[in-house]
């Protein structure tokens, strides 16, 4: 049986597509990752396999990640359309479509991995954690928040799907058509943004500009269509002021992107600037924001998703260096040409692996520790996308202005 197992494995990943390079095993890793963290009766991606793992040893950051987001999916379909599982993307793809009933419900930030719509929270008060840890959470109530980049994420998805095979699935029309409309209903109002926040709802730069994605994508998708050049044009028309919005609002006086109107507080969710092309990676805008996160929302070189004492996330105490966003980092460097120190970080950031070379959502900066939940999805997806930006950008050779740069979207 055990032999059966190992074979089954070898042969799945003999299946994808790796460059040849010392860094091809962490790629395999996380592809391994990934489809273990697959449900297959429904082709969902759950965040990770545990619960109330601490954020910080002793808090109370504990959340239950057994679900499927939303969020995840546009890095879920690059990487895996990327590496050549072609069938792994498109049941995920499908399971996104079946579980907004193909546009005739609103789209949620999460699901469960049969497709459950509520994920309802509780602690449970008789269990410790992890070392003790406190609370115990099953559930998720983030899944009722409203987090105004899903439509991004989603038509983002949706876009490399179409791209993959050049052609748009005429019944996902009425899906894309009613998040475009709800993105542009909702753009202007503030929200729960990317890090699920349970402080007061702000006007976060993130949301805007998944919200400008979810236009501009669906604006492309729409000109696919004959019959919709109208529709194209006043879709393309509102991602533009959008654009404009965020352009006038969410940058300070050094010409840096912020967390959210208002505000001089930094945001490592900004470093998707770039890799979605809200602007071209040589804007000065985006080589600011990208420079003054490296330099100012890091610890000892790892990023830090935010800074706690500056953000109102309803919570206490601090958290770990995120390990996404330190990816994202090493992609974002590769894009803003700096090449050397996008290879040094991500070199640096494969070394903190675990010995199966797996990663959870945090690391402790001193000790290399792992925290939170584990393995994480989102974690893994960043590193691919890394690990294929520094390769790519090696591959076109020492002047890093001549490479194509791996991309989300084209």
């Amino acid at each position: 049986m055990i032999g059966q197992t190992q074979e089954f494995w070898r042969q799945w990943l003999d299946h994808g597509e790796f460059p040849d390079h010392p860094w091809r095993v962490y790629l395999q890793r996380s592809a391994l990752t990934l489809k273990g963290l697959t449900y297959a009766p429904t082709g969902a991606i759950a965040a990770a396999a545990t619960t109330s793992l601490p954020e910080t040893p002793g808090g109370e950051r504990n959340w239950d990640y057994r679900y499927a987001w939303i969020r995840d999916s546009t890095f879920a379909l690059w990487a895996l359309y990327t590496l050549g599982f072609d069938y792994e993307a498109n049941d995920f793809f499908s399971f996104v479509a079946d579980a907004c009933g193909y546009g005739e419900r609103p789209l949620q930030i999460m699901y469960g991995i049969g497709g459950e719509r509520k994920l309802e929270e509780e602690i449970l008060p008789h269990l410790d954690g992890y070392e003790g840890a406190r609370p115990v959470r099953v559930g998720n109530a983030a899944y009722k928040q409203e987090q105004h980049d899903v439509w991004g994420a989603s038509l983002d998805s949706v876009y490399i799907h179409t791209k993959s095979r050049d052609y748009l699935p005429e019944q996902l029309w009425p899906m894309l058509s009613r998040q475009v409309e709800e993105a542009l209903e909702h753009w202007r109002e503030p929200d729960r943004g990317i890090w699920e926040v349970r402080g007061q709802p702000q006007h976060f730069t993130s949301s805007k500009l998944m919200c400008w994605v979810a236009a501009d994508r669906g604006a492309r998708l729409a000109s696919l269509r004959d019959d919709d050049q109208q529709t194209a044009e006043r879709w393309q028309k509102a991602a533009d002021e959008i654009h404009a919005d965020i352009c006038a609002n969410a940058i300070d006086e050094r010409g840096v992107f912020v967390q959210h109107y208002g505000t001089k507080a930094l945001d490592a969710s900004n470093l998707l600037m770039p890799l979605v092309r809200f602007l071209p990676p040589d804007d000065e805008r985006i080589v600011k924001t990208v420079r003054a996160i490296a330099k100012e929302l890091t610890q000892h070189g790892l990023v830090l998703r935010y800074r706690t004492q500056e953000t109102d996330d309803g919570m206490q105490g601090e958290e770990g260096t995120f390990l996404i966003c330190s990816f994202w980092l090493v992609s974002a460097l590769v894009e803003i040409g700096d090449h050397k120190h996008a290879c040094d970080l991500c070199e640096r950031l494969l070394t903190y692996a675990s010995p199966l070379r797996l990663y959870a959502e945090e690391l402790d900066h001193k000790s290399g520790r792992h925290l939170g939940n584990f393995p994480q999805a989102f974690t893994h997806l960043a590193l691919i996308n890394a690990v294929m930006h520094v390769i790519r950008s090696e591959s076109a050779g020492e002047d890093p202005t001549r490479f194509a740069p791996v991309r989300l979207t084209a």
